[in-house]
């Protein structure tokens, strides 16, 4: 191993710090905003970033204004049924792209990454015709259908199941293990770490998704939270406290989340490794 010098390793804590102020500063100071109490200034300069009193009232406003957890419950739906479709279909599709042998198997390996390079502005309208013709409208079975099987998704997994050692699988073949034996037995249980991945991108995406479901839901009742929490920009726009509770309210999932997979996230970088 290397040595690394005191003035290198000073230098990448103060890049780490600056990365992390970076990317966790501005949800901490949502945070700080949405336990401010009305009394507080939250643009004196310079900024307090502790509150001086911290309250929850800012979030007993979020929801005597909008049915916020009636929006996250919708949300909730739509991410659960993404997470589990998206983690089926793509480690099926995944599978047979990495591990069946048949006519045609690069051309749908090309079809996967090409569906990449097309921006979801170009099909939207295609989209939304689709489930016009299909009865889908206002319906969250028509926000889900659209993005049940995410492409990147499928390519994760198929480059998962190609680090795998094929003698493990034809040693289950020799003892008379059939391709679906082989897939939920042996192959699928060494991927965990890549499935978690794919779950949580899944739910960040069907989570954090505004556009699509704006142009497909039309019923208040069936929004998703981040329709939802638009009205507190539109309606509220000079109160940031009750916009940063509703801010929190819904990034707070995405970080249960994370916290419940890190450990088979992290783990998928030595995927495909034999175990003794």
């Amino acid at each position: 191993m290397t040595r690394v010098r005191k003035g290198e390793l000073v230098l990448r804590y103060v890049l780490l710090l600056a990365v992390l102020a970076l990317t966790v500063g501005p949800f901490l100071w949502q945070l700080s905003t949405s336990l401010k109490g009305p009394t507080e200034d939250i643009y004196s300069s310079p900024p307090s970033f502790l509150p001086a009193h911290p309250t929850l009232h800012n979030y007993e406003r979020v929801s005597d204004t909008i049915p916020v957890w009636d929006y996250a419950l919708n949300s909730l739906k739509v991410a659960t049924a993404n997470v589990l479709t998206n983690c089926v279909g793509s480690a099926l599709a995944g599978y047979a792209l990495a591990r069946l042998r048949y006519r045609g198997r690069r051309a749908a390996t090309l079809a996967f990454i090409l569906a990449m390079l097309v921006p979801v502005e170009g099909i939207i309208i295609a989209q939304f015709t689709t489930m016009r013709e299909l009865g889908l409208n206002n319906t969250l079975v028509g926000v889900v259908l659209p993005g049940c099987i995410g492409a990147m998704n499928v390519l994760l997994m198929r480059n998962a199941f190609l680090n795998l050692p094929y003698e493990i699988e034809e040693a289950a073949y020799v003892d008379g293990a059939n391709v679906w034996q082989r897939f939920l037995r042996i192959a699928l249980p060494s991927v965990k770490g890549t499935v978690a991945v794919v779950a949580i991108f899944a739910f960040m995406g069907a989570w954090d998704d505004f556009l699509w479901p704006l142009i497909v839901l039309s019923d208040p009742s069936k929004f998703t939270l981040t329709i939802g929490l638009n009205y507190l920009h539109g309606t509220f726009a000079g109160d940031e406290r009750l916009v940063a509770a509703g801010t929190v309210i819904a990034v707070a999932p995405l970080i249960a989340l994370f916290a419940c997979l890190q450990r088979y996230f992290f783990r998928g970088v030595g995927e495909g490794a034999v175990k003794g």
